[in-house]
């Protein structure tokens, strides 16, 4: 990473760059953005064929519980990772199984595993509260361009080259599942591997976005570019691109604007808003073009 810091220093001091790229924690905030957005964006297109927006909220607030249990196990403050994966990748497979032994609606079952997370979520932050900084309650709710460091790089490095090979592999057969899942089972794809198999990684993926985004706003940038993206695209290739396309600018948007412009505004909510703004622009260009179908 020295090399990188040293690079874009010469770049600042040559007047490349504002003087704010001069700082390595946005150097690793602009690299994990880069690296959250086309995740984000890429599974965001399942979430939405799957018609699974709640399922990322409720993993997104499992990450509450998580932290809170890791710091009351000991963990280090600063990222309780053991704790995060195992409990939410948990969280997601309880979740999954429920669903397939049970006659309740998905997404009835969605809305009490999270009611249950925030419940508990928010019970354990209270108690935590009271022995460590209430600033990390904030930082895991709405995230924070501070705190992103190496090994957070390295971890999402990890999970972008699962991800990336997963899609090569089995991209295919994964969107097949998501629109016609009986289909799927005539083709002899196992839809129930697939079916855990994306939960799983929606868990991994929020674990590794909540430090830039927070656990609050992670779902929402998985569903609004899709959403967004959904409005204009006229076939699958369009809706990935426009998706992916969406959730990196406004990753990287929502890290570089509100430094460069010295706003109060945590990393999180301005990811978030730049998303809602393509969403807007979406929406206007479904008004003018008239309705289309992906």
């Amino acid at each position: 990473m020295d090399v990188v810091y040293n690079q874009f220093n010469d770049w600042v001091n040559q007047g490349w760059l504002p003087d704010m790229f001069a700082y390595e924690f946005l150097i690793n905030a602009m690299l994990a953005s880069l690296m959250i957005g086309p995740l984000l964006g890429l599974l965001g297109t399942l979430v939405v064929v799957k018609r699974l927006a709640f399922l990322s909220e409720a993993v997104g607030h499992s990450v509450l519980t998580g932290v809170s249990i890791g710091i009351l196990l000991g963990e280090p403050i600063e990222s309780p990772l053991i704790s995060l994966f195992t409990f939410s990748i948990f969280f997601a497979l309880l979740l999954q199984w429920i669903k397939g032994r049970s006659t309740i609606p998905y997404d009835a079952l969605i809305g009490v595993f999270l009611s249950f997370a925030l419940a508990l979520g928010a019970a354990l932050l209270l108690y935590v509260a009271k022995h460590v900084n209430a600033h990390l309650i904030e930082q895991v709710m709405f995230g924070s361009i501070l705190v992103a460091s190496v090994s957070d790089l390295l971890m999402l490095v990890i999970i972008c080259s699962i991800v990336a090979f997963l899609s090569f592999r089995y991209g295919n057969h994964a969107y097949l599942v998501a629109i016609s899942p009986d289909v799927a089972h005539s083709q002899r794809v196992n839809t129930r591997l697939h079916d855990y198999g994306f939960v799983i990684l929606i868990a991994l993926i929020t674990v590794a976005s909540v430090k830039i985004i927070g656990a609050v706003l992670v779902g929402a940038l998985l569903l609004i570019p899709a959403a967004s993206a959904r409005l204009v695209a006229q076939n699958l290739k369009q809706l990935l691109m426009l998706s992916v396309f969406f959730s990196s600018t406004a990753s990287v948007f929502g890290v570089l604007i509100p430094m460069y412009g010295e706003w109060p505004v945590s990393a999180g909510p301005a990811i978030t808003l730049f998303a809602c703004g393509w969403f807007l622009v979406c929406l206007m260009v479904r008004q003018f073009r008239g309705p289309v179908t992906a």
